[in-house]
């Protein structure tokens, strides 16, 4: 059989990581993850006592854009939130934010077309835009601008931007005058805005800020992977400009027919647990204070701030020019799995390591006191 040109992408280099792991788990060791941005906590129990109770009648074909209770109650998210009051009608409940990108790119861009993004980001940003026949376009970012694209960056003859905040790998956040000045130029560019929020509710010190409250021509992304810890479930959404709707929902039904019920079930129960998701931003917290003290003594000491998510994103250029191998070492003889950065910047990533923070407070401080003896010992 034929190969197509654009389905030849590159790997997600933290799921070959986890594979690695799992392959020495196999062989009986234990592996602290660091690689992997997936709380360690299970979904909500009132979630999943909402789905074992609806398990008790038949679960089929819901509309496209999703449950008309839960695209209310997520805008009710954005009213607690944000203080926003967003028409439920513009809410478009996904399948993980992943299916989200792939309408959201959709509706938007026509073959060839030029979508820019900072790095380092998020990888699959890129691999989706090549397989859909799109062009990457990278923002070398610094951390003295903590990794954030800023408006006099943005290239010309491009027709998207992709926006993080927090960001992933760093961690960090825009503000919202940066937010409301990226928009702007943006728009001023004829730039069509896309704005991954997926990290929201997961910040530490100042609250972030969704570009929502700075224009309503944008494409919001979020799910309830992260703050909900339900990565599995594979439920997001996003909200559209009244303009789009349609025409995400001619995609929708098409390429998705509508999102797993089940996981829509859950989703809608999980809105109500918020004292849950704030106790796991409890521990995420503390696992952030543990991770900032002991990195650097460990001698991983040119770090990004990280003000949001749960990753802490170091430069390792003192250490290795090949974080790929980097990170194999650390695997094989400390027994912690971390991502090496050429999965976020392609052009620099080398000279990176991602630490995730996600799993329980025991787990990250095992994990550290691994990476203290292995860089001792190096």
């Amino acid at each position: 059989m034929r190969h197509s040109a654009r389905g030849q992408v590159d790997p997600f280099i933290v799921m070959d990581v986890m594979q690695a792991a799992a392959k020495a788990e196999a062989e009986g060791r234990r592996i602290i993850h660091m690689e992997v941005g997936q709380p360690g906590t299970p979904a909500p129990q009132g979630a999943r006592d909402a789905l074992a109770k609806a398990l008790e009648q038949p679960l089929g074909y819901t509309v496209a854009l999703g449950l008309p209770r839960l695209r209310q109650g997520i805008a009710g998210l954005y009213r607690r939130w944000y203080g926003l009051d967003i028409d439920p009608a513009r809410i478009v409940v996904t399948s993980g934010s992943s299916g989200a990108f792939v309408l959201a790119f959709s509706a938007l861009f026509d073959a060839g077309d030029k979508v820019a993004m900072g790095f380092p980001g998020y990888p699959s940003y890129r691999q989706i835009l090549k397989a859909m026949s799109l062009q990457p376009v990278g923002i070398p970012t610094t951390v003295e601008d903590r990794y954030q694209p800023r408006p006099e960056q943005l290239p010309d003859d491009v027709q998207g931007l992709i926006l993080a905040s927090p960001g992933n790998p760093s961690g960090t956040v825009l503000r919202k005058d940066e937010l409301a000045a990226l928009a702007e130029a943006a728009q001023g560019r004829g730039m069509a805005l896309i704005s991954d929020e997926i990290y929201h509710g997961l910040s530490y010190g100042r609250p972030c800020h969704s570009a929502l409250e700075v224009t309503d021509e944008v494409f919001v992304v979020n799910s309830f992977s992260k703050y909900f810890s339900m990565t599995g479930w594979r439920v997001g959404w996003m909200v559209v400009p009244h303009s789009h709707l349609r025409s995400v929902e001619r995609l929708a039904q098409n390429m998705f027919i509508c999102p797993p019920h089940a996981s829509q079930v859950a989703a809608l129960a999980a809105l109500d647990c918020i004292d849950e998701a704030e106790a796991n931003l409890a521990v995420y917290a503390e696992n952030r204070r543990l991770m900032l003290e002991e990195l650097p003594k460990a001698g991983f000491t040119k770090i990004a701030p990280p003000e949001g998510a749960f990753y802490v994103y170091a430069d390792v250029s003192d250490l290795t020019q090949d974080s790929l191998a980097f990170a194999a070492e650390i695997l094989d003889k400390a027994g912690v799995a971390v991502t090496p950065g050429l999965d976020f910047d392609p052009d620099r990533g080398a000279t990176t390591l991602r630490f995730s923070y996600a799993r329980s407070t025991e787990d990250v401080a095992e994990g550290l006191r691994r990476l203290a003896a292995f860089m001792a010992a190096r």
